[in-house]
């Protein structure tokens, strides 16, 4: 049985993971990177891979499924603004 605290947790994962997925599909579209951050998306990049090993280190499903497939999107459009950057 889900207690509580492990619903908010799941609640929480899916809903901040959902909440990244308009930006990272307009960005897989366009390949548009202009009005992103580097600094903001390598820092945003690092902290949820940081979150993703907290995760594993508690044994947190919600935590380790948010923060990977957070991390892998984050990590694809820090890779196109990389990828922009270096071809101008």
């Amino acid at each position: 049985m889900i207690m509580i605290p492990d619903l908010i947790g799941y609640l929480a994962a899916t809903l901040t993971t959902a909440s990244f997925l308009p930006q990272a599909i307009k960005t897989f579209k366009t390949r548009d990177t202009e009005s992103l951050s580097l600094g903001m998306y390598s820092m945003f990049t690092l902290g949820v891979l940081l979150w993703l090993i907290y995760g594993i280190y508690l044994l947190n499903i919600a935590i380790i499924v948010a923060n990977a497939i957070t991390f892998l999107l984050a990590a694809a459009i820090l890779g196109f603004k990389i990828h922009n950057l270096l071809r101008k």
